[in-house]
């Protein structure tokens, strides 16, 4: 699904992934949802744009999807590189941010990423959010877990997995973010807003 307000750019997009993906576009998130009840759909890619005429903002379209469909990769896209606008993307439910400025390759390496449920963050937008945004989408979980004072077994019943695989994450979540230890993953991950 493509989702953008601009024919030239839903094509180059389509044109970039082709001919792995069949492609459904709308102009604006306001038939999104019942799109995504009548097509399966594995990503969607959404222009981060302001709500305007009706139609509902870039971010409000990602909440709606992600809340239909939880599983669904969201490539969010926009103009703006600065730390609100990824932020903004994030915590609306997207897994990955391109700056609409980068290389092709950026773009499909983002889809890439999200069909794996990792994360993505345009190398090239500010560095700011960057580094710590490069946890998958589980980690984010697990540490706003630890961060409510949730323990590894709590927070293990709480996603129906293994008190093992949640220390697993935890542990690959920490070169991610640079962290030392479990508390200073928490520390940087509520620094960088990826968590609350």
């Amino acid at each position: 699904m493509i989702i953008d307000s601009h024919p030239v750019v839903r094509l180059g997009i389509k044109r970039l992934l082709e001919p792995s993906w069949d492609f459904e576009e709308l102009a604006d998130g306001r038939g999104a949802v019942d799109l995504l009840a009548s097509v399966s759909f594995e990503v969607a890619i959404v222009e981060m744009r302001a709500a305007a005429d009706g139609a509902p903002s870039g971010a409000a379209t990602i909440r709606r999807l992600h809340h239909h469909q939880p599983g669904l990769g969201v490539v969010a896209h926009g103009g703006r590189t600065d730390r609100h606008a990824i932020s903004e993307a994030l915590d609306a439910g997207a897994s990955a941010y391109v700056s609409r400025h980068s290389s092709p390759s950026t773009m499909r390496a983002a889809v890439d990423a999200v069909l794996t449920f990792g994360s993505f963050i345009d190398p090239d937008v500010e560095s700011g959010r960057g580094k710590g945004a490069r946890v998958t989408p589980r980690q984010r979980q697990i540490l706003q877990l630890y961060a409510d004072g949730h323990s590894t077994e709590e927070a293990a019943r709480r996603l129906g997995l293994s008190a093992e695989t949640v220390r697993t994450h935890a542990k690959a979540s920490l070169p991610r973010l640079g962290a030392r230890d479990r508390a200073h993953a928490v520390a940087i991950a509520l620094r960088s807003a990826l968590i609350d």
